[in-house]
Formats: structure tokens, sequence, C-alpha cells
């Protein structure tokens, strides 16, 4: 597997590794952990994880992608921990008291995050970290 750029089945089995070693309670790294606390957060998504991963996804049919939205939680989780872009720690924090949760906050930053990437990728740019920054302080109050 290349970390940098993981396959469909790369990302699969690394969920399902976590989530395993989260229900198991065995040694787990610490990208690991993270991954199976936010899989823990989701109960909807266990079954898929407990499984071996073969099956695909309806996201045409309107069917979340779980792997892509616990890849979110993971990216945001790493840009909070080191404040990148600078002020995100402090804007995610704002939002999280506001709405009582971190995973709420953390879903209302995704639809911040999806915005900015999907932008990006229509306009052929790199992603706008400043309009993604605003987007999430405009979120927080």
């Amino acid at each position: 597997m290349n970390p940098f750029n993981p396959s469909r089945a790369d990302v699969r089995e690394f969920f399902a590794t976590a989530w395993q070693k989260a229900r198991d309670a065995k040694p787990a790294t610490a990208l690991e952990t993270l991954a199976g606390e936010w899989v823990r957060e989701h109960p909807e998504y266990h079954a898929l994880l407990a499984a071996p991963v073969k099956t695909e996804n309806d996201v045409a049919g309107g069917e979340a992608n779980p792997f892509l939205h616990l890849s979110m939680h993971l990216s945001i989780s790493e840009q909070v921990s080191i404040d990148q872009p600078p002020g995100i720690r402090a804007a995610a924090e704002r939002l999280a008291a506001r709405l009582g949760s971190v995973h709420e906050a953390q879903h209302t930053i995704m639809e911040c995050l999806g915005e900015v990437l999907w932008n990006a990728q229509r306009q052929n740019q790199e992603p706008d970290g400043a309009a993604y920054l605003e987007c999430v302080k405009r979120a927080a109050g």
C-alpha cells in the first residue's frame, strides 16, 4: 500500500482493520485508534466494517460513501490537531461548543470541506484554504 495514494481496497481494509482492533481492544497505531473512535460514532457502519468489504455503495442513488465520510473525519481531526489551515482549531472548537458536539461540528465542517474540494476540482485549482476557513468560521458564529 502506498500511504500517499491508497487504493480503494486499501482504504476499506484500513477502516475494517481499525474497527476490528477497536472492537477487540487490540493494540493499534494512533491513526487506527482515531479511525476506530470515529467508526464507534457511526453504528450504521459497524456491520459493513465487521464483514469483509466487498460491495460498492450506491452513491449515485443517494447512499453516502462510509469510507469517504470516515476519511473526512480523519482529515478534519488532523487539520484541527495541527491547526492547519491556521485558525481551524479555534473555529472548530467554537462550532463544537455552539452545537454541543464535536461529532456534529465535524459534520458541519465536512460540508465546508466538500464544497471547497468540489470547487477546486471544478475549476481545476488547488483547494482554497481561506474559503474553507471562512466557511467554518461562519458556521461557528
